[in-house]
């Protein structure tokens, strides 16, 4: 596994543990500014400020228990792609039942000057609850 491999992958553990954690400050730390969401059954999310406001509200009422399989990582560079195969669990934090999704998700990350990664675009293939 090349270093950059390593680190995309390590990226995608922090994002796990991190949003588990509730902090939106390392999760948000893990993108780039113009970066874009593309979910099944909803318009684009665009920016950094349109995700953090989303995970914020999400997070005031529930906790999220993420986990993924990184299935592939092809680098090229300073850009890359991951997909990952995930199950989200959202757990309302008054009780009642979680809801779980599984699914696929294919990211493109940047590798900044620093050399940290960042995700640019990520498609989300979870079906929305049903």
């Amino acid at each position: 596994m090349t270093p950059d491999e390593h680190a995309i992958r390590d990226l995608v553990a922090r994002w796990h543990s991190a949003t588990a954690a509730g902090d939106v400050e390392t999760v948000l730390g893990l993108m780039s500014d113009d970066v874009v969401f593309l979910g099944t059954g909803r318009p684009p999310m665009r920016g950094r400020g349109a995700f953090e406001s989303g995970l914020r509200k999400l997070l005031a009422t529930h906790r999220i228990e993420s986990t993924g399989e990184v299935q592939e990582v092809e680098v090229s560079e300073d850009l890359a792609y991951c997909w990952t195969d995930l199950t989200v669990r959202i757990v309302p934090q008054a009780g009642g039942s979680a809801a779980t999704r599984t699914g696929s998700a294919l990211s493109i990350l940047r590798k900044q000057p620093g050399g940290a990664w960042v995700v640019v675009r990520d498609a989300n293939m979870l079906p929305p609850p049903g």
